[in-house]
């Protein structure tokens, strides 16, 4: 018996890899994947804040992402079932988890400027109701403390709907996106309506457009304007260029590409206007400054929405609205997340992974495994976890490095021109010789530039800006954080180990684009000729 026909039986008990059914399935899923909680959150609070072994390791730092993100999700869950209650229970004290200190916020108008010595000293209702209902957390990193079931069951929610949205691959994944991509833009547009009709949002409003031009003199601004730019695009993780590799070869990537870099921005643009007229709402409520209602980062979601829901007429309805957007903005991103990491796995183990049933039971082992390690961010210390994964292992540095090592490879080891040809080959257009500049010289100077920036400006991380972590904290956080790093590097040696030749041999074999690949129109073209020159025909 042959070799080839040994081969047929295993071919035949592999599955397809799969396409998206059509474009529209395509652009949803990368917009779902792209427009996330960072659009809500992260960038208005950089506004708010500021005044205005490559795939192996981008593989490393997607399953971080996976481990981390649906935490997120079962807090907007949880809010999102207690805002349907008759009274909501951020709006009172009087609860079993509130303290002494606890002030209502939701009846009278409160002087700023003369209560602010005597509010350092209290909390509102809702402060209370995200550090000690939600979280009740505990006084550091190394204090676990006791589960919060609640939180765990909306937890093993999220885990069930993505395992059930992603389940068949593409097939399902290109169907769930319909909902999960589309709802979030209904639900903004409400809230963007609603939130532009508030009493004072006009001065969240100007205060969310009017810049600062003695900010853009500090560097720090440029790190934290090249981190959004890295996590709101999903860049360096390896998410966009899996979800490609389900395309046909000839189809317009940079036309898409354009379309969804429009979409990604114009989403964070207006949800800035949703986010900052709330906030110009809650600072004329309270006789405050914008700057002084709420704080950075998961506060501007959990605590100044739902505080200023409470003051709205009809405060479960639009409470429930943002919530609702919160929970299918971070469904559709993590589906992205979780199906980058089974569609590697899948390539490199296709034998395996592709034959019946397989992917779903793999897929099951994967949301089991991270929804039991997940546990441990709804402990009382759940938080502390959650943040140092957050800050090290799936941002900062490991993402700054990677577009540093990822563009690299496309401009001079790839190479620039077989790029430009390779795309002119997909699109049938010639792309922007820019391109090609930002190949080779742009973008790797500028996150070089970036990433020793960050290093030298690096700022331990700290909870609310007030609790420190211990140093073995920081130290697991900067092994999370070179874990990918060291991958890159680590899978580069071994393979430069295990190839036959010398050293340069080796080298020079790694740093050449793959013999397998499609040929380009021009590259057909050369070996015609050649062919034609060689046999004289």
């Amino acid at each position: 018996m042959g070799e080839a026909e040994r081969r047929t039986p295993a071919a035949e008990q592999m599955g397809e890899r799969g396409q998206w059914k059509n474009k529209v399935e395509f652009l949803l899923a990368m917009a779902g994947n792209i427009v996330g909680l960072g659009n809500v959150w992260r960038f208005p609070y950089l506004c708010y804040k500021n005044g205005g072994g490559i795939g192996h390791a981008g593989c490393l730092i997607a399953l971080y992402n996976c481990i981390c993100y649906n935490i997120i999700l079962a807090w907007a869950l949880f809010y999102l079932i207690s805002s349907l209650s008759v009274e909501i229970q951020w709006n009172t004290c009087g609860n079993l988890w509130n303290t002494v200190n606890c002030v209502e916020l939701t009846s009278n108008k409160i002087n700023w400027a003369v209560n602010k010595t005597q509010l350092n000293f209290t909390a509102s209702a809702v402060t209370e109701f995200w550090e000690r209902r939600v979280l009740a957390i505990s006084t550091g990193i190394e204090v676990l403390g006791n589960v919060n079931w609640e939180i765990l069951l909306c937890l093993l929610a999220t885990w069930i709907i993505c395992y059930f949205c992603i389940w068949k691959g593409v097939k399902s994944t290109g169907k769930a996106v319909y909902f999960t991509a589309v709802f979030p833009y209904v639900m903004m547009l409400i809230l963007l309506i609603r939130s532009l009709t508030l009493p004072g949002a006009m001065y969240g409003v100007k205060y969310y457009l009017y810049p600062q031009p003695s900010r853009l003199a500090d560097p720090q601004v440029w790190i934290e304007a090249a981190m959004q730019i890295f996590f709101s695009y999903s860049l360096g993780a390896g998410s966009l260029t899996v979800l490609g590799s389900y395309n046909p070869y000839k189809n317009n990537c940079c036309r898409q590409s354009i379309w969804l870099c429009v979409v990604n921005s114009c989403t964070s643009f207006i949800a800035g206007f949703v986010v900052f007229s709330v906030l110009g709402f809650m600072a004329q409520q309270l006789g405050a400054d914008v700057e002084d209602v709420a704080e950075s980062g998961p506060g501007l979601a959990f605590i100044a929405y739902p505080q200023a829901a409470a003051r709205m007429p009809l405060p479960q309805l639009w409470a429930a609205c943002f919530f609702i957007m919160l929970v299918f903005l971070g469904l559709d991103t993590q589906f992205m997340s979780i199906e980058v990491v089974m569609s590697s796995l899948s390539d490199m183990f296709p034998t395996l992974l592709r034959r019946p049933n397989r992917r779903e039971l793999f897929l099951l082992f994967f949301c089991t495994a991270s929804f039991c390690f997940q546990i441990l961010m709804t402990t009382q210390g759940g938080v502390y976890i959650f943040q140092l994964i957050d800050y090290y292992a799936c941002s900062g540095a490991c993402l700054l490095f990677m577009g540093l090592f990822e563009s690299l490879v496309i401009g001079w080891i790839f190479g620039a021109d077989h790029m430009y040809s390779v795309i002119e080959d997909m699109c049938g257009e010639r792309p922007s010789l820019y391109f090609r500049f930002c190949w080779r010289y742009f973008t790797p100077l500028m996150c070089l530039g970036f990433f020793i920036f960050y290093m030298v400006r690096h700022q331990p991380l700290r909870y609310n800006r007030v609790y420190v972590y211990p140093d073995w904290a920081y130290v697991l956080g900067w092994l999370l954080s070179t874990s990918s790093l060291v991958l890159v590097l680590a899978w580069g040696l071994v393979k430069l180990y295990t190839h036959s030749g010398t050293l340069r041999q080796r080298f020079t074999h790694l740093c050449t684009p793959d013999a397998k690949l499609p040929l380009t129109q021009k590259q057909r073209a050369d070996l015609q000729v050649h062919e034609t020159l060689t046999t004289g025909i």
